[in-house]
């Protein structure tokens, strides 16, 4: 009785996986009872092995989708971090050319005795700071000219520019006390600026470094509020999402 019973839920179990799924071709019909049991357990062991064999194969391929995703989100934001370097100097190039143009030749009081200009103007100096960066690559004498200019020029147009590229200089040397007096120069000061946002990521990145968290996932959260949808706003939700 208990042969039959389990035969009966075996040839359903069959049919089942038959509609299901291809199961290996095999004649229960013959044979004693206990053979044609042991056949049906064969058939339905070899169904769960193909089905277990086949969720392998489907983790895998979701786990290389996975992975692939995570390749392309990463180089997307090496991209839009290129994009935005570019664009900022090309608004430096462009401000540059802007204000030579308006700019008046130095008048004679500014010229020494040897003939040489005793001043630079203060259009001069941002360029003089800037080429020390874009054409000469010379990082460690971009910072004091850089510094002089903000001294110098407190209040002016490149002002704002003048100190996020100072501490981008000093945030690469690791001098991060230095580099966050300057991005925060431009976050309290340059309320308009164009480079507050990214002021405000390089303040977190600071915070992580130097081991505030609290402190890194506030400026984070600073800039997914006040600059919703901007490139900044995307580097901060990908440092929120490291924490």
């Amino acid at each position: 009785m208990m042969k039959n019973a389990v035969l009966s839920a075996a040839i359903l179990l069959s049919i089942g996986a038959a509609t299901a799924a291809p199961a290996p071709v095999a004649d229960i019909s013959s044979g004693s009872t206990d053979e044609r049991v042991a056949r049906l357990e064969r058939i339905l062991k070899a169904k769960q092995q193909s089905e277990f064999q086949t969720q392998q194969r489907l983790d895998t391929l979701q786990q290389e989708v996975l992975d692939l995703r995570g390749l392309t989100e990463q180089q997307n934001y090496q991209i839009e971090q290129m994009l935005q370097r570019q664009r900022q100097l090309y608004d430096d190039i462009a401000n540059l050319s802007t204000k030579l143009v308006q700019t008046p030749v130095a008048s004679s009081a500014s010229v020494s005795s040897s003939g040489s200009s005793s001043t630079l103007s203060e259009t001069a100096s941002y360029e003089q700071a800037l080429n020390l960066v874009l054409k000469q690559k010379r990082y460690d004498e971009a910072i004091p000219a850089f510094s002089a200019f903000t001294k110098n020029y407190p209040n002016s147009t490149y002002s704002a520019n003048a100190n996020y590229w100072l501490g981008q200089l000093l945030y690469n040397k690791g001098e991060f006390t230095s580099a966050k007096e300057a991005f925060s120069t431009v976050v309290d000061r340059f309320k308009e600026s164009n480079k507050r946002g990214d002021s405000l990521v390089k303040l977190g990145m600071i915070a992580e470094k130097t081991g505030v968290p609290s402190s890194a996932k506030s400026y984070y959260q600073r800039v997914l509020k006040e600059y919703a949808n901007s490139a900044a706003a995307r580097i901060a939700q990908q440092q929120l999402n490291a924490l």
